[in-house]
Order: structure tokens, then sequence, then C-alpha cells
């Protein structure tokens, strides 16, 4: 499984959020774990991919996707 963050960025644009210190106080998360998920540093854990989902309307499926064979 692979972490892609054009669901969620496209989301929170949608939303109006435009740099990743947006996503701090709307998911509820540090600025390691915002910075992470905006530049793709790293996959959500199960409670930021609800928050994600909660916030933005965006599936944990939709953030993590199967890697090609």
């Amino acid at each position: 499984m692979s972490y892609d963050r054009t669901q969620l960025l496209a989301a929170a644009h949608r939303a109006g959020d435009q740099h990743w210190t947006d996503l701090i106080p709307r998911l509820g998360v540090s600025r390691a774990t915002a910075y992470r998920l905006w530049t793709g540093r790293g996959e959500p854990k199960a409670t930021t991919a609800a928050a994600v989902q909660a916030a933005y309307g965006v599936t944990p499926a939709d953030l993590v996707k199967p890697v090609p064979a």
C-alpha cells in the first residue's frame, strides 16, 4: 500500500486550506503529522485517516492505494 496525497490536497484546497499548517487545527494533528500528510512523506495512521474523512470527506481507501505489482 502507498499513501497518495492527491485526494487530500484537492479536498483541502476545495475547503480553502492552502498550506500544510491549515491541516493542524482542522484535523487536530501535530505540525509534524500535518507536514508529512501534505508532502506525502508518510501514510496516515487510522485515527488521522478518520480525521481526514471527517474534515474533508476523503476516505481512508482514497488515501492509501495498492502498489501495482
